[in-house]
């Protein structure tokens, strides 16, 4: 990868950064996603499954659920999808299906990370689509957005 792309990366992580901080400054788990198509957002979310009272609505497949409304079609090849963390093997199978072209996270998320952490989804099985995934961008921010939002919850109680 090279600096340009990197650039690019780092500025989209920022979108799913200020997503992340939305979702817990409303209670949720600080998770951002946006799905990207030609250096544009074509959609945006943040986690929302105690809003929405519903188990899958993570920010990632939020993100591509949008992305498949927003393109009019429920495959998105061409697409890079970026999140706030590693991708939990629901939200690694949902861009499979979608045929994204890419997966770009921040964190790593050691117990339910599924591109690269303790499940590698994408290595592990044969899959007929190959998409790419990139881990580690704006990392130490990601982080700290999910370690500061865990510490408030844990004073609470």
């Amino acid at each position: 990868m090279n600096s340009a792309d990197d650039n690019i990366h780092e500025f989209h992580m920022r979108e799913c950064i200020e997503l992340a901080q939305d979702a817990s400054n409303v209670g949720e788990v600080p998770v951002g996603a946006i799905v990207v198509f030609d250096d544009k957002v074509i959609a945006r979310a943040s986690n929302a499954q105690i809003k929405n009272c519903d188990p899958t609505a993570h920010a990632e497949v939020l993100a591509l659920r949008a992305a498949s409304h927003a393109t009019d079609n429920y495959r998105l090849p061409g697409c890079t999808l970026y999140s706030t963390v590693e991708p939990c093997l629901m939200c690694a199978g949902a861009a499979l299906h979608a045929r994204v072209k890419c997966i770009v996270y921040g964190a790593p998320e050691p117990r339910a990370g599924a591109v690269g952490g303790e499940i590698d989804y994408f290595n592990r099985m044969t899959h007929v689509h190959k998409l790419s995934v990139i881990g580690g961008v704006l990392e130490e921010q990601c982080k700290v957005i999910m370690q500061d939002f865990f510490k408030a919850r844990r004073a609470k109680r």
